[in-house]
């Protein structure tokens, strides 16, 4: 299984779900598309309907469903990503994963302002536990 030696380290520290929603569909897109990039984004549209990017890792979303525009288009679409974001969940929702994360400011943000503010989060705590 190819994904299996080569998944992305986010992926690696998630649970064992999220890690085997990656790895069959991955290496399904492998099968259909061939090795690349169709194949790494094609595991990650799967993942990212049943998981969300918290900090460093992907945890159960509670709702599964497209996480942002880009995910419930298709692929030709010129929708923006939220990075692992559900960007489709409540309010109430992202403010308690900034919580998590410690963004401060976060009472007063809207919700495009706290998607934004834990895409920047998510991104620093991988960056944090690439460096361990």
């Amino acid at each position: 299984m190819p994904a299996r030696n080569d998944m992305p380290s986010t992926i690696a520290r998630s649970p064992k779900k999220a890690q085997d929603t990656y790895v069959e569909t991955h290496d399904a897109a492998v099968a259909q598309y061939g090795e690349g990039e169709r194949a790494r984004r094609t595991a990650f549209a799967a993942l990212k309907h049943s998981f969300e990017k918290v900090g460093d890792h992907w945890e159960p979303k509670d709702e599964k469903g497209p996480s942002d525009a880009k995910a419930a288009g298709d692929r030709d679409t010129d929708a923006e990503t939220a990075g692992g974001v559900d960007a489709n969940a409540s309010k109430e929702h992202l403010l308690d994963l900034a919580k998590r994360l410690g963004i401060s400011g976060r009472s007063r943000m809207s919700k495009a302002e706290l998607v934004e503010a834990l895409q920047k989060a998510n991104a620093a705590s991988s960056r944090k536990a690439l460096n361990r």
